[in-house]
Formats: structure tokens, C-alpha cells, sequence
């Protein structure tokens, strides 16, 4: 590819048909790679059912995790430097 090519022209010669085009809105068209229907969206990936679908099945709600306070293991000596007193 030289460096003056569009890069939706250089999709176009290496001969793949379903390669995201730009709209004049910004968005892509293209076919959601889950369900293949053809959608225009700011970023390549599911549509929005699609990602609705998967959060609704996949997800679940957001809990609290309680993390442990660091200990250092016991392997790890103090500096002799900064313990002196």
C-alpha cells in the first residue's frame, strides 16, 4: 500500500467485501459479526442488541469485594537502615 491510499480503498483491493465503510454521519456500516445484520455504529463489534442479548445473559450485578489488608509475606526483612533507632 503506498502512504497517499485511502485506507477504505486499500479494504477495497484486497478484495473483502464486508469491510466496514465510514457514513457521513462518522459511523460505520457494517455487519455485526454475531448476528449479521447490517448496522451503522461508532465502533466495529456487536450491535446493540446484540451486546443487550449478552449482557442480559452473561451479566450480573455489580457486588462489593472486600480485599484483605496487605501483609508482607515472610520472606521480607525490614532495612536495616530504616529500622535503626
Amino acid at each position: 500500500m503506498g502512504s497517499t491510499g485511502d485506507v477504505s480503498t486499500a479494504w477495497q483491493r484486497g478484495g473483502v467485501t464486508d469491510a466496514p465503510t465510514a457514513t457521513s454521519a462518522g459511523l460505520l456500516e457494517f455487519a455485526c459479526p454475531r448476528c449479521e445484520a447490517v448496522v451503522a455504529e461508532g465502533y466495529y463489534g456487536p450491535c446493540r442488541s446484540c451486546r443487550d442479548d449478552l449482557a442480559a445473559s452473561l451479566g450480573g450485578p455489580a457486588r462489593d469485594v472486600e480485599v484483605a489488608a496487605y501483609e508482607p509475606k515472610m520472606n521480607v526483612t525490614p532495612n536495616n537502615v530504616a529500622s535503626k533507632e
